[in-house]
């Protein structure tokens, strides 16, 4: 059944122009204001530990940072066979700048500029050649800025561009600013391997702005963060490492070192994942139910599950090191939410399935390859058999919750340092919902990123989004305690929403619009269907999302909400799981006749929460254990599968 009947058909396309690299390069190059190599007045060294980027890494261990830190024997590597790329870094204030060394490794640039500014945004030359061939460069130059950046246009290898060091020399500055950030708080471990460590940590504060985070490994200055985490690599097995962090501002002052952490590497030549399907070693909170009966029993149940869940779906039917999961019921062949699902499945299965890491880092290639239109760190949302992203392109919001969240998960899984990167992807996932997926006045999800101010979508929101444990985990990652005032906002929506359309039942809508005034069920037909203001195909998701978050944290508010919905429909349904109907209006009234999984299944998460419901939640995964996988049907499917791995306890927040 196509259950999204061409909702995109409705968004409002956006335009899309990606035409600063191609006039970057067709600019004509100015002649440098001094470009004579060798040495030059001895200025001081500007850029020793100040916060440097560039356009791309080739990989983990080949930061920008790791070219300003005055170690020979670390370098910045860029992507290998691109064009233009480059680095540059804040000086923290405007300086003279007299003298540019750049000490190549084996992949130099050719073609190349050396470019100051005085915001990061506008650009001038004081140095350019066509004629490099590696080793160092010791340039004379004559300009001034705050931002220094070698601009490379042409390789001098097939790699990519790559220094050891880029020193910048001069005199000035001497800002007025002597006021230091406040000190890093809340520094903890976000995950382990055997030879890395994943630290996060609060953001600072500054009178002007914080530009860099100096992280120490015992008393050794490993690296400056330009955000808020950082993975520490090429670790020993099995050893501990203690770490400091402080916030450093544009003028240079520096915070003292806020608390510390110990982290201990995982043991070696295993290579396994750090949370095994199975394990167990993240409980729930106190008093939460699970079905009767053995624990491996119960365990085996959901791999067998996850097998034919797996055999149905996940396909490589694109090549190109792609894996994808099919949504053959949904309105294309590859939809977001599918891709979603995916992630999330496979990274909790990790230690049941051997290949489970495969096909995620498929998926993963799979959401790189599938960029947003709008904001290319997003996933689009849906692509045709061709495995081509149509309609637009554009992002929805369910989809780019679970692979941010697929991605925490994996990077608590495997670590960060393979691959791919999973917390950085993740990273910038979960700050691309923030930016583009959330509305700033409400605090609450929009319906994906194509929707702005002035749309008529722009103020209505999707029940089945709100991922209460998802905002935890984003806040723990990134440190960010927005997605607290965040995670808040929906919470209070759910019980306003139960309190004011639903007091009998709980039972929350598909849509909920005029959320900057006062936030009602969708009348009618706003998005999907007429029945987007009742408890249909998007809110059937909502008994087990609020659910998730309620046995995970014991969070009151998300026990009382679904402590709500499962006191209804057991009383509903006699307590017979076959009872319940495919979609009901808020007051409870049944839309429609049947049985499927993607209306039961939910409620057993929601029963979990109620000491008095044993014998519900053994019906109901005696419902589900006898419910057959529909190979027509992704979606029930996929529900039915992340439903049985929380109520057997092996869900957990990342």
């Amino acid at each position: 059944m196509i259950r999204h009947p061409e909702r995109r058909a409705r968004r409002v396309p956006l335009l899309v122009t990606t035409l600063l690299a191609a006039l970057v390069a067709a600019a004509p190059l100015a002649p440098p204001a001094s470009a004579t190599s060798g040495s030059a007045a001895a200025d001081t060294l500007l850029s020793r530990g100040r916060p440097a980027t560039s356009s791309s890494t080739e990989g983990s261990g080949f930061e920008a940072a790791k070219a300003v830190d005055g170690s020979a024997s670390t370098r910045w590597a860029s992507v290998e066979g691109h064009d233009p790329e480059w680095i540059r870094v804040d000086l923290g204030d405007t300086y003279t700048i007299s003298r540019v060394k750049l000490t190549w490794e084996a992949a130099y640039g050719k073609s190349y500029r050396i470019q100051t500014s005085p915001d990061g945004s506008t650009w001038a030359d004081v140095y350019s050649t066509t004629s490099g061939n590696g080793a160092t460069d010791d340039l004379t130059v004559s300009g001034s800025g705050r931002y220094v950046r070698m601009y490379g246009t042409a390789r001098g290898t097939s790699y990519g561009y790559s220094l050891y060091e880029l020193e910048v020399y001069g005199s000035g500055g001497g800002g007025t600013d002597t006021t230091p950030p406040s000190t890093p708080a809340g520094l903890r471990v976000t995950g382990t391997t055997s030879t890395s460590v994943s630290l996060a940590w609060d953001a600072a504060t500054d009178d002007v702005g914080v530009t860099g985070y100096p992280v120490y490994r015992g008393s050794t200055l490993v690296a400056t963060a330009t955000g808020t985490t950082y993975t520490d690599t090429g670790l020993t097995p099995a050893t501990a490492y203690g770490y400091t962090v402080r916030a450093r501002d544009a003028a240079g002052n520096q915070s003292p070192a806020g608390g510390g952490v110990t982290a201990t590497t995982q043991p070696g030549g295993g290579g396994g994942p750090a949370v095994p399907f199975g394990s167990h070693t993240i409980p729930y909170a106190a008093g939460m139910l699970r079905p009767s009966g053995d624990q491996a029993t119960l365990d085996a149940r959901v791999v067998d599950y996850y097998k034919r869940w797996k055999a149905a779906f996940v396909r490589q039917n694109c090549g190109n090191g792609w894996y994808e999961v099919i949504s053959p019921d949904a309105d294309h062949p590859y939809v977001a939410e599918a891709q979603g699902y995916g992630m999330a499945i496979v990274a909790t299965m990790a230690g049941a399935d051997p290949d489970a890491k495969k096909i995620f880092d498929g998926l993963v290639k799979w959401m790189i390859d599938h960029p947003s239109s709008i904001n290319p760190d997003l996933l689009a949302a849906e692509q045709d058999t061709a495995c081509k992203s149509v309609d637009g392109g554009d992002g929805a919001t369910d989809g780019d919750m679970d692979v941010a969240y697929g991605l925490l998960l994996a990077h608590r899984q495997w670590g960060s340092s393979g691959t791919y990167n999973y917390l950085d992807l993740a990273i910038k996932h979960i700050n691309a919902i923030k930016k583009d997926e959330i509305n700033p006045s409400t605090n609450l999800l929009k319906l994906g990123d194509w929707s702005s101010s002035g749309d008529q979508y722009y103020y209505i929101t999707r029940t089945s989004d709100w991922m209460v444990d998802h905002f935890r985990a984003f806040r723990k990652a990134t440190g960010n305690s927005a997605w607290d005032t965040i995670r808040t906002a929906h919470q209070n929506l759910i019980t306003t929403l139960q309190a004011n359309y639903a007091s009998a039942t709980g039972l929350l809508p598909d849509f909920v619009v005029n959320t900057n005034t006062t936030a009602k069920p969708a009348p009618g037909q706003v998005l999907e269907d007429p029945n987007d203001g009742q408890f249909w195909w998007n809110a059937c998701r909502t008994p087990w999302r609020i659910g998730d978050d309620a046995v995970t944290s014991g969070d009151a508010k998300s026990l009382a909400s679904a402590r709500k919905l499962n006191s209804w429909i057991r009383s509903k349904t006699g307590g017979d799981p076959g009872k319940i109907a495919i979609g009901y209006k808020l007051n409870g009234t049944q839309i429609s006749s049947g049985s499927e999984a993607a209306f039961f299944a939910p409620f057993a998460v929601a029963a979990m929460t109620d000491s008095g419901s044993q014998a519900w939640l053994d019906a109901l995964w005696t419902k589900m254990l006898g419910t057959p996988i529909d190979a027509s049907s992704y979606y029930s499917a996929s529900i039915q599968l992340q439903v049985m791995i929380t109520v057997t306890g092996n869900h957990w927040v990342p």
